[in-house]
């Protein structure tokens, strides 16, 4: 598997886990495991994404 191609999917693993989290925050609030977990997996996103737009242009 190429390194783009496993960006991608990690990419996407990110955003289904981020959109648990936050149904879940939006029907039962997080404890504060959770929500670090939540601002955790957002900032590897971020990270996931530039990484992504970094490849394409180099």
């Amino acid at each position: 598997m190429r390194n783009h191609e496993m960006l991608e999917r990690r990419s996407e693993m990110l955003k289904r886990r981020i959109g648990e989290l936050i149904a879940k925050e939006n029907q039962y609030g997080l404890g504060r495991q959770e929500s670090h977990f939540l601002q955790m997996s957002i900032r590897e996103l971020h990270q996931t994404s530039f990484e992504m737009n970094g490849k394409t242009q180099a």
